[in-house]
């Protein structure tokens, strides 16, 4: 089947998809052309219905109304498995794959039936290596996957799709977990992918992301689909509006900071792993009141750990941190006495630390907190008063939908990261501990959770913000410190470095070496 003009048809093209579940209205009347051989972005917000849509494509869901058309077939996908007949195939934020498991049989589970199979596992090995070396994507078939990288997890996924045969490729949040240069990998993969004329479908809300690597970009906006561009004839402020269906400021507005007292200082920490390996090793440093103390790195040089420690999650193997001037006991080390003394916890990681996912929202919100008199006495709660104040926090801080008794499961990546910051800043903290407070997040939340946390520090709050996102560690920071190795390998202020400078630190090349 060919288009009217002659041209050969779109490779996907979505027609009037409506979704609900209850009364939330996910999709709706969404039509999406994706040409062949393009790479097609689509960014919104957090709940904007992204993922939904691609998941409706993919036979996660079937949709309530509309059609899909595959190659200009139309077709009726009810399960991932005629999706991957239809030629498509999904990579998924939060990978799908078994980690006791080697590459090898992580590819071959879910292949059951299939031809390739069907002749042995020597047959999939043989096109492992085939792929890897048209596309760049090596990985040992033998490798254990839990002990491979980030990174290499998700090239296992991309040739898990190449070998059932995917012509189109669809990424959600691709790079939410990957450091930058594995951000880098992953991009030139997808444009040798695109040159071998496979369809990329890549779902982000970053937008240098779709700038520098996307043909055409589609904008969805509450459910429905808004715009579409040729994305060398857009731009980020153009679709930061029409994500957000307002005005959106990029650019943080933080006037200059007035460092008090010292509210925290670390003194030659040290900081074991769960297996026992150094990650923090003799970390110094003092965060002031009235500041934001940055800490860059490239993952797993140690922040986590840190942070983990300065929380009271994780034990210190050596050192002291202090508060106030007055060191911190071993007894005190744990997350409730720190946060009786006024030291509030963002977590790197909303699923593991922050939130349990089947608790309700309003549940969620008092979470390190439940034992509170405002929460009710004894073994008996107040659950009026529970609910009560998560919808009083869901209105300061603008999670949608503003419904405490919905499932925490259930709200939007960057909803669910208002909800933990929310509880934090409403219990007015001295010290705010920060983990990468926007990963995941949509940019109208960015806005949001950024303009909150220099709030912070004009109130007088002394800040630690871990990310590996360097442009939010300029942006944000007063003073930045770096850490390569479980060392702190140089300290900048943002006005007075740059990203090469911060690169070469990150790399471990100290101010001492220079």
């Amino acid at each position: 089947m060919t288009s009217a003009a002659g041209m050969a048809p779109p490779a996907i093209e979505l027609i009037g998809i409506d979704k609900s579940f209850g009364p939330v209205h996910a999709n709706r009347n969404v039509n999406l052309r994706v040409e062949r051989g393009l790479i097609h972005g689509i960014v919104g917000e957090n709940g904007a219905g992204k993922s939904t849509l691609m998941s409706i494509l993919y036979g996660f869901y079937e949709a309530d109304a509309g059609e899909i058309r595959v190659n200009g077939e139309r077709v009726r996908i009810r399960s991932s498995r005629e999706a991957i007949d239809c030629g498509i195939g999904m990579v998924f934020q939060h990978f799908m794959l078994v980690p006791p498991l080697s590459v090898l049989e992580n590819v071959m589970l879910g292949a059951e039936g299939g031809a390739l199979l069907a002749r042995g596992a020597s047959a999939i090995r043989k096109r492992l290596g085939e792929l890897g070396a048209e596309y760049g994507l090596e990985v040992d078939p033998d490798a254990i996957v839990g002990e491979l990288s980030v990174g290499l997890q998700q090239r296992v996924e991309i040739l898990k799709a190449l070998v059932r045969g995917a012509e189109i490729l669809v990424l959600d949040e691709p790079t939410a977990v990957l450091t930058p240069s594995e951000a880098d990998q992953l991009f030139e993969m997808l444009r040798v992918l695109k040159g071998q004329n496979k369809t990329i479908v890549f779902i982000t809300h970053k937008l240098r992301e779709i700038m520098s690597l996307t043909d055409r970009v589609s904008v969805m906006r509450r459910g429905e689909m808004v715009a579409t561009f040729d994305t060398a004839d857009t731009s980020p402020p153009e679709l930061a509006d029409a994500m957000v269906g307002r005005k959106v400021i990029l650019k943080i507005d933080k006037g200059p900071a007035h460092p008090g007292r010292v509210a925290l200082e670390a003194r030659d920490l040290v900081v074991r792993d769960d297996r026992g390996v150094v990650r923090v090793d003799g970390v110094s440093f003092e965060l002031r009141e009235g500041e934001i103390l940055g800490v860059a790195g490239v993952a797993g040089n140690g922040q986590s750990e840190l942070l983990e420690a300065l929380a009271g999650i994780r034990p210190l193997n050596g050192g002291e941190i202090l508060i106030d001037g007055r060191p911190l006991a071993a007894a005190q080390r744990n997350p409730h006495d720190e946060r009786l003394i006024g030291v509030g916890h963002v977590p790197e990681d909303r699923h593991r630390v922050g939130l349990i996912m089947p608790f309700e929202a309003c549940e969620s919100a008092m979470l390190g907190f439940q034992h509170e008199t405002t929460y009710g006495a004894g073994l008996l709660y107040d659950r009026k008063a529970i609910i009560a104040d998560a919808d009083r926090k869901m209105e300061a801080f603008d999670v949608r939908p503003r419904a405490p008794l919905l499932k925490t499961a259930n709200f939007s990546g960057g909803n669910q990261q208002k909800l933990v910051l929310a509880r934090e800043i409403e219990r007015n903290p001295k010290i705010m501990l920060v983990g990468q407070p926007t990963r995941g997040v949509d940019i109208g939340a960015i806005e949001f959770i950024h303009k909150r946390i220099v709030a912070q520090r004009d109130a007088g709050k002394a800040v630690l913000l871990v990310s590996v996102e360097l442009d939010e560690i300029f942006a944000l920071s007063d003073r930045i410190i770096v850490l390569c190795g479980g060392r702190v390998t140089g300290e900048r202020r943002p006005e007075d470095t740059n990203a090469r400078d911060l690169g070469l630190l990150m790399a471990g090349v100290s101010d001492h070496a220079a």
